[in-house]
């Protein structure tokens, strides 16, 4: 029911701390029988499948509704669109408590052109809670602080289940997901019905230097961290598939990949543009991330190539409890029989020391290596992050000093304050934004940031604020590429805000050139 579906939102939206989080959950799937939740299921994992509900309907909602005024100030202060409109919306007398399967197939199946009315109708029949779970279940967008993952191992939990079986078996599912609640309270466990499953992969903790020193080298290989997107390559009796960490199908942007995967079994690697020896920047794999049908063109001009660094499963044969070091060996063997032009290598490198390793990582032979990664010899093949078996020792981020020029409120617990902050470096003696971040600083940053955009504000559009250029903040990011798509002709690679530059004046920031003296050579 919609009621009970708001109630867990609410309480997951209010709660940071993880296991309480699965709490609500294993309570809540304990509580609503099926579809309902399922459907609850489905609409965390993001895999409801709902025709998006955009903005521009909703405004228009709101607009028909609400005084313009009103709804300006409140969406400038809440920040949240489905939040704003659930709360300002006129109250009538609620109707009786609706299940969400009737609100799915609702929204599933009402023409696109009487969409609006039958929203419309729904928000008059529910009181705020209930609109605003109900037209985030329309929009998709939850914000809740629960990840796909979270959610699954919630599942799990619930029936006492592994997550590794319950992921292995997920992408042979489909909501309302009934076979797998069945499973969860002991009845059999369900036959996936896709080819080609999705395993969890094996995830990095961070080191540095320093923590590297307690270890024993000897007891390591190591081998470069490059800047691709980290994938598994899946053939299961002819049925081939691509797969994102987080276990997204991205198939269909890469097939030229795809028919290159001429084995049976499963193979962990990074995914790359790769233009014989030369590995491409980041910026040309993120042209063919997201297409559906990439263009013969685009292919023979981004061609996509699979750097291998583990082997899960081979010709029947699962390799994951067995040592990295077999694996290692048996991947070697695997790699031969393949493509070169689409399969390559990851590369062990030298070393006898961490200090070795440490000018290696220095002095990388490609601008597109982020750092190294370094894993144990006897480490089994474990989903998730396990620490002590593999690390990442990635390369310092490069660092810019610019100045904050627009800010927007952010979304969920930071709906209160001005977070999400767009900042600019000097060119021909003009300011241009060259990137926009909305983490790397402390609460009380938060704050101090929230207060000089209050403050400072020169001009607003809509929920954006634009701020006097007065304010320094040192930037880090990881990487840099050239992107037509923005003004400054950069694209940032993951920009954070390190610090704000209080000693700093504005006219001391950097300038485009020095940014531009940063791309790969």
């Amino acid at each position: 029911m919609i009621g009970a579906f708001a109630d867990l939102l609410e309480r997951l939206a209010f709660t940071p701390q993880r296991l309480r989080k699965l709490d609500h959950l294993r309570q809540y799937f304990a509580a609503q029988p099926d579809p309902e939740r399922g459907l609850a299921l489905a609409a965390l994992t993001g895999d409801l499948g709902l025709r998006a509900v955009t903005p521009s309907l909703l405004r228009g909602l709101a607009s028909d509704r609400l005084d313009p005024e009103l709804f300006a100030i409140s969406y400038d202060f809440v920040g949240d669109l489905a939040e704003t409109i659930a709360l300002a919306w006129p109250d009538a007398v609620p109707g009786p408590d609706v299940a969400l399967s009737d609100l799915v197939a609702e929204l599933r199946d009402t023409p696109k052109a009487g969409l609006p009315q039958a929203i419309a109708a729904r928000l008059d029949a529910l009181g705020p809670s209930q609109r605003y779970a109900y037209l985030k279940l329309a929009t998709g967008g939850l914000r809740v602080g629960v990840s796909a993952r979270l959610a699954r191992q919630a599942v799990a939990d619930f029936g006492g289940l592994a997550l590794a079986e319950v992921e292995e078996l997920w992408h042979g599912l489909t909501p309302p997901y009934a076979e797998l609640f069945a499973w969860a309270e002991g009845g059999a466990k369900p036959v996936s019905a896709a080819r080609a499953p999705f395993r969890p992969v094996m995830l990095s903790t961070a080191i540095d230097l320093d923590g590297l020193q307690v270890l024993d080298p000897a007891d390591f290989t190591a081998e470069w961290k490059w800047d691709g997107i980290r994938v598994q390559a899946v053939s299961d009796h002819g049925t081939r598939r691509l797969y994102s960490r987080t276990g997204d199908d991205i198939s269909g942007a890469f097939p030229d990949l795809l028919a290159a995967l001429n084995f049976d079994g499963v193979i962990d690697g990074e995914l790359l543009v790769r233009r014989g020896d030369q590995v491409a920047p980041f910026n040309d794999l993120q042209t063919r991330l997201g297409r559906k049908a990439p263009s013969a063109k685009l292919q023979a001009s981004h061609p996509a190539a699979l750097r291998a660094y583990d082997l899960l499963i081979w010709a029947g044969r699962d390799l994951r409890g067995e040592s990295f070091a077999i694996r290692r060996a048996a991947l070697e063997q695997a790699v031969v029989a393949l493509d070169p032009a689409r399969v390559d290598l990851s590369p062990l490198l030298p070393f006898a020391s961490w200090d070795d390793l440490a000018r290696l990582r220095a002095d990388p032979p490609n601008a597109v290596i982020e750092g190294v990664m370094i894993k144990h010899r006897a480490s089994p093949y474990l989903g998730g992050r396990i620490k002590g078996h593999w690390f990442k020792w990635k390369r310092d981020p490069m660092r810019v000093d610019a100045v904050l020029l627009y800010a927007q409120r952010g979304h969920g617990k930071r709906s209160g304050y001005y977070s999400d902050f767009t900042f600019g470096v000097w060119d021909a003696g003009a300011l241009v934004p060259v990137g926009k971040a909305y983490f790397g600083f402390t609460d009380a940053e938060l704050k101090e940031l929230d207060r000089f955009v209050r403050n400072n504000t020169v001009e607003r559009f809509g929920p954006v604020r634009a701020v006097a250029p007065l304010m320094v903040v040192e930037v880090a990011f990881e990487g840099l590429n050239l992107s037509p798509r923005h003004k400054s002709g950069v694209a940032m690679r993951f920009p954070r805000i390190s610090r704000l530059r209080a000693d700093k004046p504005a006219v001391d920031a950097d300038t485009l050139e020095s940014l531009r003296a940063l791309l790969p050579k």
